[in-house]
């Protein structure tokens, strides 16, 4: 890869860290566990969102965020609703009827620790309480930039976006899909949501169009570059490593890239993504350099 002068891997790891930190004391203060009888679904919405995980999108909102000098407990509480949002996805993908998986990030998946019930309603109360705090006044101080946060995700996440990829990817159980099929499917199942945590931190920093062009580019890219080596991962890596179940893309008959260009092939199309990626970001300096470690790491991770 071309991503040479960048920050150091344990440079990325400190901050992925932090960030980690920053957001789950966020999770924890948005999410109290009430003395009333809807504690168990709440308890249940913690343990599915507060279960660890690389907190990637987490830190597109605070890396991006941090260009435009946003505050950082209002960039944090941006951080979390994506986190919630994507925790809802993923107690809802491990169930029964859809992915059937019963190990999330190597614990018990939500509805293996609760019940199906508790865990659909989970995933519920998750999607909208990651609404409810990006339409909090405490999110930002401009209605306008909350109304577009609001949009943005509800456009990433629903049926043009996460949702629509995960129906797509269920349909296509057993046929064979060609390279831009699969591409599009990534790109609504995945991609949006990893493209709005980045454009996330530019609204909320009330950045100019070209900018978040930038920004929404370079997210974009970043998002193909992950899908394409989590099908890598899928082939390569182990349950221990993966914290789930691995090689279950085959096993279902799935189509992804590495089912059509091969392994090798598909790990170097993931690298000219996240070159590409790091590309949209000169104009930022370094002070974009972790988002360009950030690239890099997306096709060199071990889960």
């Amino acid at each position: 890869m071309a991503l040479d002068l960048v920050p150091t891997p344990d440079a990325l790891a400190a901050a992925l860290t932090e960030t980690a930190r920053l957001v789950e004391a966020q999770l924890d203060a948005l999410l109290p566990v009430p003395a009333s009888a809807e504690a168990k679904l709440i308890e249940a919405m913690r343990y599915a969102v507060l279960n660890g995980g690389k907190r990637m999108r987490a830190f597109l909102v605070m890396e991006v965020a941090k260009l435009f000098s946003v505050n950082r407990t209002c960039a944090a509480r941006v951080a979390a609703s994506v986190e919630m949002l994507h925790a809802y996805s993923l107690v809802h993908d491990d169930l029964p009827a859809m992915d059937d998986d019963d190990l999330r990030r190597g614990q018990p998946s939500c509805h293996k620790k609760f019940d199906e019930a508790t865990a659909i309603l989970a995933g519920d109360a998750l999607q909208t309480r990651a609404f409810e705090v990006l339409a909090e006044p405490d999110t930002h101080d401009d209605t306008e930039a909350r109304c577009e946060l609001v949009l943005a995700l509800a456009a990433a996440s629903g049926m043009r976006g996460m949702v629509g990829g995960q129906m797509i990817d269920m349909e296509s159980e057993g046929l064979q899909l060609s390279g831009p099929e699969i591409t599009r499917l990534q790109a609504l199942k995945t991609g949006r949501l990893i493209q709005y945590a980045a454009e996330a931190g530019a609204i909320l920093g009330r950045a100019s169009a070209q900018q978040r062009h930038l920004i929404a580019a370079y997210g974009r890219e970043l998002g193909g570059a992950f899908q394409i080596y989590d099908d890598v991962l899928d082939e390569t890596a182990s349950a221990a490593d993966l914290g789930k179940t691995a090689g279950k893309d085959a096993a279902q008959g799935k189509a992804t890239m590495v089912s059509i260009l091969g392994l090798e092939r598909a790990r170097a199309q993931a690298e000219h993504l996240a070159d590409q990626a790091a590309s949209h970001l000169e104009s930022f300096g370094e002070r974009a350099d972790l988002l360009r470690a950030l690239a890099r790491f997306t096709v060199t991770r071990k889960s």
